[in-house]
């Protein structure tokens, strides 16, 4: 096949190039650059655990820009804190269990739309998925007491006389099952969880 000649309709001008690079860095500075505050902020405060959040910034941003060569980003703030918040998790992880090199497919993540609180929602729901496999990993009638207790906010009481059980044995199994809820979402990197009085 003979080379393009750079002067024909279908080889892209240079100047096509440039103004094509110059508004992908018009873009960077506008739209993902502004996050940035924000983002670092709550990986180190939603992921003490995470030694070097500066990496997890840069490869937030590469990610945001290869897909954004690809296709629209709907919300780059919801799309950085996702990215971020998989890669602190897979680093945690990957600190854990050394030699397991895990990295989520981040083409298919879904993409929020932007807005106040996106990004608390989404550690919300971050948490709350933890949260649920920390339940998990209890004992079958230590999680139904806990639940009953903490999630459905039913009083000592009544989950006492539902389960025939003591409110001293209830009172015992909701400590133990906080406690190693606790344990659970700490050894993830996370602390935002804590047990109200």
């Amino acid at each position: 096949m003979p080379p393009l000649n750079p002067n024909s309709a279908t080889a892209p001008s240079p100047d096509l190039k440039v103004g094509a690079a110059a508004m992908g860095e018009v873009w960077f500075a506008e739209e993902v650059r502004p996050h940035e505050a924000a983002l670092r902020g709550h990986l180190r405060q939603a992921f003490p655990a995470v030694r070097d959040v500066d990496d997890i910034v840069q490869e937030s941003y590469l990610r945001a820009w290869n897909t954004r060569a690809v296709e629209p980003i709907k919300s780059v703030r919801a799309f950085l804190f996702t990215v971020a918040r998989r890669l602190a998790l897979n680093t945690i992880a990957r600190q854990k269990t050394a030699g397991t090199d895990f990295v989520g497919d981040m083409a298919a993540l879904p993409v929020l739309t932007d807005g106040p609180g996106v990004a608390e929602h989404v550690s919300r729901q971050e948490t709350l998925s933890l949260l649920v496999e920390a339940l998990a990993t209890l004992p079958p009638r230590c999680r139904e007491i806990t639940v009953l207790r903490k999630l459905k906010n039913i009083p000592q009481r009544q989950v006492a006389a539902q389960l025939g059980l003591s409110e001293k044995t209830v009172e015992e199994q909701v400590a133990r099952g906080m406690r190693r809820c606790q344990e659970f979402l700490r050894r993830r990197g996370v602390s935002c969880f804590e047990e109200k009085p």
